[in-house]
């Protein structure tokens, strides 16, 4: 089962994807998606909320570079398994940074959500709610994450909305409208 969870920063849907994966009944395995830069206290922060919040869940660290892709991992779990993957757009920036084609990445990762045997809780960020960015690498950002969360929001048998600490059903609340 393919679950997406996605809204606004700081509204609670990591916290929400634990609690989901926590009460599945299944082995929760954590798949974290950030690269953490010891130059960047603030980061390094976030990165150590988010591991002191999932406790001694099993974590997969990945790292597109040096591996293991998020792809892989996403193969690599196993039927009884449940992984919160933390997040898409975290991911997704590291290829859009290094100036990086994100066709295939994109492919790789759609085909994976689609062949792993796992449970996926899959957290993505809503950007493109504010001002239009004024440089171009936040537009394709912004248009990339846009494109790549409804196109797995119509793969997905559970989407949800996290806004202000609360979880909307998009499914039960809404209709779709077009495909990315």
């Amino acid at each position: 089962m393919l679950t997406l969870l996605t809204g606004p920063v700081r509204a609670g849907k990591s916290t929400f994807a634990l609690t989901l994966a926590r009460e599945s009944g299944r082995e929760p395995v954590y798949v974290a998606t950030a690269a953490i830069d010891p130059g960047d206290p603030e980061m390094t922060e976030r990165v150590a909320r988010h591991r002191a919040a999932r406790g001694d869940m099993r974590t997969v660290e990945t790292d597109e570079a040096r591996g293991p892709a998020l792809a892989d991992a996403l193969r690599a779990l196993g039927p009884g398994e449940i992984a919160v993957v933390d997040s898409l757009g975290t991911w997704l920036s590291s290829y859009v940074a290094a100036g990086e084609p994100l066709e295939g990445p994109i492919a790789a990762l759609l085909a994976a959500l689609a062949e792993t045997t796992a449970d996926v809780v899959l957290v993505a960020e809503e950007t493109g709610w504010g001002v239009v960015p004024p440089y171009p690498l936040g537009r394709i950002f912004r248009d990339a994450l846009g494109r790549l969360t409804a196109t797995i929001a119509g793969r997905a048998e559970r989407v949800e909305l996290v806004v202000a600490g609360y979880a909307v059903d998009l499914r039960a609340a809404g209709r779709r409208i077009s495909e990315p």
